[in-house]
This record gives structure tokens, sequence and C-alpha cells, in this order.
């Protein structure tokens, strides 16, 4: 009776919980151990399970937990201690989750960084964060170099994709040419080290766990610090929104299919720490190249869960050999975030019978907060409810005042509850300016509908997504900006049929200067990742602002989106 009071009364509060799927508890129950148990945990039930497919090399969950406990031991071994900050510069490969469990299981904070970020970038990183040791691989040797004259990093250690596949051999300080800067090899640290007993820190469940950078309202990236806690809850939701699908599935039947980038909490929360929970065989590439996925999954039948993007999911649906491979019963249940389904990829997915749905993350809350239901309503546009736990507002960006009684009135989403970080490494201000007395400000605007499906119609911070990756104009501006010839710069996103949408740079020039856009794309190449610089740039007198100099993309935009219409 006291169970039926309270459902009673959660449904009057959060009305959207009437839209769940009946496994999907209202709210969820956490267990609160630290992060690196939900590994030992899965390796105590299926220890002869594969926990990894690379290549053709596998690793069962026992081998895994084993060999994360000797590298846990083994950067102790160097003197990285608990609470320190050890960067991840990693494609998926084996290496990447045995270094995060085994940093996560001594007490270490996880620092996750792009491998396709500039010099520049990793140093603001590594400093931000004091990094203690930085692990990555022979591919970025040459940036190792660069970015060990830059900024003091007291541990770099170098692996080799190769020491997982078969045939290729282990590599060593030795053969990969780094004995003489005084850098380890991960192969050696492990070949050193005897010690499999089990790190035993004592970790409490606010302690940092990961680092997570995003972009800041200056343009400066920001570090989302999401705890254990957090992480522990991130891992556990996952599941129980899954439940309706994947709990009917057996173990030795399930499986992943793991491209999304983990070096993102999407990634790495959503596909490979849930295949952990769910003693689920993680099949892994490094990266999203179409004929290596095309021939991947043309090796597997009944891939329990793929996690993606829509730019991932166009490319495979259209692939010539999409029809031939019988897609729909290949993969069992995918998920799609980071940006919007189309309309017509819904349908093509629906036609080819693959079962999907849609969420709405981003990495102050574990890359998830608001989801389309499993098995129940799905509405086309709409981002779904949001999840066990999470309390979300819509509030009115100028009053602050609560819009979201009313379908349809169009407000900033504002949520609480455990999936919300703890605030940005190092940064009051950006925190105090996002978090407030425990609501995350998203930046992003939204209605409900009158069933209390979300639906986002802006990004107030402007973000765009392009092929996935989550892009922001501010920090391009300041990349252009500090350009010797540029005055005045505004990017703005536009529409893009390859990669989504890509940004567009509108540049006023200094007086008495001249430039070509080459040269303003040169200068970006040399500072940006590539998916970051913009496609196009265009000369102007001056860019909108208002009277208090804030851009006025929004005008930008719609120029941009006028042009495109009338074609």
């Amino acid at each position: 009776m006291a169970i039926e009071l309270e459902n009673e009364r959660l449904l009057r509060e959060r009305p959207w919980l009437k839209e769940y799927d009946p496994e999907v508890p209202y709210i969820a129950r956490i267990p609160t151990y630290p992060a690196g148990d939900v590994l030992r945990n899965t390796a105590a039930s299926y220890p002869d399970k594969d926990a990894i497919w690379f290549y053709g090399t596998t690793i069962t969950f026992w081998e895994l937990y084993r060999t994360v406990n000797r590298y846990a031991n083994a950067l102790m071994g160097l003197g990285v201690k608990q609470g320190d900050r050890v960067g991840l510069l990693l494609p998926n490969c084996p290496q990447f989750v045995i270094a995060f469990w085994a940093i996560v299981t001594m007490g270490g904070v996880v620092v996750n960084m792009n491998p396709m970020y500039t010099v520049e970038e990793l140093e603001f990183m590594a400093e931000t964060t004091e990094m203690t040791a930085l692990i990555t691989f022979d591919g970025l040797i040459g940036n190792m170099s660069a970015l060990s004259d830059r900024v003091n990093i007291p541990h770099i250690i170098i692996t080799s994709l190769n020491d997982y596949i078969p045939g290729g051999g282990t590599s060593s300080a030795s053969s990969l040419g780094i004995k003489d800067k005084g850098w380890k090899s991960f192969a050696d640290m492990l070949e050193q080290t005897g010690n499999y007993n089990r790190p035993r820190p004592s970790i409490n469940q606010e302690d940092p766990c990961v680092i997570q950078f995003t972009g800041g309202t200056t343009g400066t990236p920001k570090g989302a610090t999401l705890s254990h806690a957090n992480i522990v809850t991130g891992i556990y939701m996952n599941m129980y929104w899954g439940n309706p699908v994947i709990a009917g599935i057996s173990i030795e039947r399930r499986k992943s299919f793991c491209v999304l980038p983990y070096f993102h909490v999407y990634g790495e929360i959503c596909q490979m720490s849930w295949s952990i929970k769910n003693a689920a065989t993680q099949i892994i590439l490094p990266r999203f190249e179409i004929e290596e996925v095309m021939n991947t999954l043309a090796l597997f039948d009944d891939i329990s869960y793929f996690a993606a993007v829509p730019a991932m999911l166009n490319a495979i649906v259209n692939h010539p050999r999409a029809q031939e491979m019988d897609l729909g019963k290949k993969l069992v249940f995918v998920g799609c975030g980071a940006a919007p389904c189309p309309p017509d990829l819904i349908d093509k997915m629906l036609s080819m019978d693959i079962f999907y749905q849609e969420g709405c993350g981003m990495s102050e809350t574990v890359a998830q907060n608001i989801s389309q239901p499993c098995m129940g309503k799905k509405k086309v546009g709409s981002i779904g409810v949001p999840y066990p736990s999470t309390v979300v507002r819509l509030v009115d960006p100028e009053t602050g005042e609560d819009v979201q009684g009313e379908p349809f009135k169009v407000g900033e989403i504002v949520t609480k509850g455990p999936l919300v970080m703890v605030g940005y490494w190092n940064n009051p201000q950006e925190t105090a300016n996002q978090l407030k007395d425990g609501w995350l400000y998203t930046g992003d605007l939204a209605y409900r509908d009158e069933d209390w499906h979300f639906t986002i119609v802006d990004r107030s911070k402007d973000m765009i997504i392009s092929n996935g990756y989550n892009v922001f104009p501010s920090e391009v501006d300041n990349t252009i900006f500090s350009h010797p010839k540029v005055f005045d710069v505004m990017c703005v996103g536009v529409p893009d049929e390859k990669r989504g949408e890509v940004l567009k740079a509108f540049v006023v020039l200094k007086p008495d200067t001249s430039a070509t856009p080459d040269e303003i794309l040169q200068w970006c190449r040399e500072r940006l990742v590539p998916y970051k610089i913009p496609k196009d740039v265009e000369f102007r007198s001056s860019v909108p602002r208002n009277t208090t100099g804030k851009a006025l993309r929004r005008i930008l935009r719609e120029e941009e989106l006028a042009k495109l219409s009338a074609k």
C-alpha cells in the first residue's frame, strides 16, 4: 500500500512517468559501491564469458579483471596515487578498456582525450587537470614529443594497437623507440608487474572518477567532473532503461557493437560500461570506417545493442550491402543520440525492421537524461521522457519562471538528479553559471507535449553536431579571432548532407588588410581538429551583435537557410 501511495505521489509530481515501460522503475535503486566494482561483479559472475572481441582476439571477463588489477598495480608502481588525473588519449581498443577500469579501480581520475586533438588542445587539458600520467598509442608519438616540450607530464605511456591484433606481436619501449625519452611501454608495464591483487583504496561515492571536457560559454573547454556515484548511476540507468529489450536476451548471446568513441562519456558509459554491467561481449572497432564496419557486422548475428549517432546509422542503412545483410536481424536494438534522427532515416530503419530509440543527454549528465521508451510510445522528433530519479523543468530563459505547466510552451531545460555532475574541474565560475541549487541549466530550449514527451527546438549555446561530434562555434570564433588580420568573426552551423551540420565562418578583417578564405582555413587547420574547421569562409564588413556585444548567430543562420531554400 505504501509503495502504491508513493507511486501515486510521484505520478502527480512527474506526469511523464506514465509513459515508462512497465519494467522500468520510477526511482532507480543504485548501489553505493565505487565504479570499479562493476567489472569485479561481472567477472565473478561470468568469468568465462568473452568481454572483448578485437579483430579476432578475445578476452574473457576474468582475464580482463586480472589484467585490470595488474595494470592498476603497475600505475601505482609508477607513483600514480589515488586522486591523480590520468589522461586516456586512445581510440577504441582493449588497452582503453584495461586502462579505464585500472584507473578507476585504484582511485585515479580518468581524463578523456580525443586522439584527433591538436597539441594546443591537449596542452590545455593537461595543464588544467595537472595530469600525472598520459596513456596513448604509437600513432601519436610525434604529438607527444611536442606536448612534452610544452607541459610537464611526469609519465607518458605508449601502446600499439597491434598488441591485441592476432599476429601483431607485443610492443616494448625498445620497439616503439621511446626508451631514450624516458617514456613507458604499456606492454612492458604489464609484463614487469606480477601483482594481480585488486587494489583497495578508500573511495568516497562523491570522489571524482571521470573528467570529460566540453565547450564553455566563453569558447574555452571546461572539464565536467563526474563522481563515482555519477558513473555508477549512469551505468545502472542505462541498464534499467534498456531492460525491457535486453533482459530477455540470455547472457551467452549478449554482445554489443562498439564503434562509438570511448573517449566521450556517451561511448564510455552507454556502450563500454553498459557492456561490462550487462556481461555483453564488446565487438570493438577503433573508428567508424564504413567498409570495416560492414565487414565486421557480416561476422556476427543478433548484436544486442549498438549505440550510435545518426551519421553512422545513415551510412550503414544506405550502404550497398545493407539489404542483403538483413540488418533487422543483426541489430537487435539500436540507441541513437548526439543529434536528432532525420525522419527519412527513421523510415529507412523501420523498413529494415531495425528496432531503435532516441535519447538526449550531455557530458554534464553522463550523456543521458531524457530518452524515448524502448518498447513504448515514440514520437518522431521527440527526445522522449526523463529518466528514473530525474526531475526536469522548463524555465523561461529571461525570467526564470517555470513554463512546463502549459503544453508546447518553450523553455530552457533544467534538471536535477543523481546523473548531474559535481561541477567543472577547477572552474568555479562556469560551475556557478550552470549549477544552481543542484539544478543544471542545460542551455537547451525545448517544449513538452500533452503526453509529457519533450522536444528540443534550439540549442541556446549554439553548439552544432558535425558527424556526431560536438562543435562549439565560440571556440572556433576564438581561434579565428587570434589571426592577426581578423577584426571580428562569427561562426554558425549550417546543414550539410554528409555531416549533418558544418560551420561557416563570417569574418571581418582589420582595416587595410586582405586575406583569402584558404588563409583563414589554414590557420584553423594548424590549431583545431578537422571536424571543428569551418567548411566555408565569407568576408563581411560586420557581423550582427546586440548593444551589449552578444553574438546574434540566429540572424546569420536564417540567412544561410534562406539561401538553401532558394536553391
